[in-house]
């Protein structure tokens, strides 16, 4: 249940469409549901975040995200699941119909309304090749909730200049997403481009000095560049979903300033 499907409901009740009784059918579930007893799903979260509740596939069992994503679709057009193993989508999608599959994200997901607009204004950038697995769970996340990302791809600073064709794209951003492992320097390169807030996400790409993403995330830490905000290691979903609420203020505001 998100605000636009709140608020028409509450319309068909006023004009004489809905009977109350079918309103408070549908508004039975909320604002929370129990489902077995291992997860307590909040049903609330699209009208107070701006998107539906999210399943961290990691560490539950297949049987456990399908019941959860079950629940979940059936009150909402949109789904998503992240760090999901294909066992966890084989699982889900014996319950939840149009669930789609995306390998190299790891995530599973579900869109009825594919359609949707979406806005323009964020830009994801990527060090290297083997950090896509993180940018494109960053690229899933903010295409659900409503825009369009802009992508560049293998970048890095061991070829800097590589960087230079996209500087007006990034120059031209709301926001800028910057997602590298080994050293982590590039969101600092980025943050001295742009007057855009940067997400810098640290991977765990990297030899044993790299410490899992620590070397990238403290660089990240201690940058120089202003502007510069850092998520947790590997944490795509976390940096698209910010990135999409900033997006989204700056658009509504150039709306209402139009």
């Amino acid at each position: 249940m998100d605000e636009t499907r709140l608020s028409a409901l509450l319309q068909n009740v006023s004009d004489g469409s809905l009977s109350v009784e079918s309103a408070l059918a549908q508004l039975r579930g909320l604002p929370y549901e129990a489902v077995g007893d291992f997860a307590t799903l909040d049903h609330h979260r699209a009208l107070r975040s701006g998107f539906p509740e999210t399943i961290y596939c990691e560490s539950k069992t297949p049987a456990q995200v399908a019941a959860i994503a079950e629940r979940l679709a059936a009150r909402s057009p949109r789904l998503l699941g992240t760090r999901a193993s294909r066992a966890h989508f084989d699982a889900a999608a014996e319950r939840v119909e149009g669930l789609q599959w995306y390998e190299l994200a790891r995530c599973l997901w579900m869109d009825r309304e594919p359609d949707a607009p979406r806005s323009e204004g964020v830009v994801l950038i990527c060090a290297g090749t083997s950090d896509l697995p993180v940018l494109e769970e960053a690229a899933l996340t903010l295409d659900l909730m409503g825009h369009r990302p802009h992508r560049i791809s293998d970048v890095g600073v061991a070829g800097l200049h590589r960087i230079f064709p996209h500087v007006p794209a990034i120059q031209n951003a709301n926001v800028v997403v910057v997602v590298a492992g080994m050293e982590g320097a590039l969101a600092s390169v980025v943050g001295g481009l742009t007057n855009a807030p940067v997400i810098a996400v640290p991977t765990s790409v990297g030899y044993g000095a790299s410490f899992g993403g620590v070397s990238a995330l403290l660089t990240m830490l201690n940058s120089c560049a202003s502007g510069v905000a850092v998520v947790n290691i590997d944490n795509g979903f976390g940096a698209g979903h910010l990135a999409a609420l900033i997006n989204a203020k700056i658009m509504k505001d150039d709306g209402m300033m139009r």
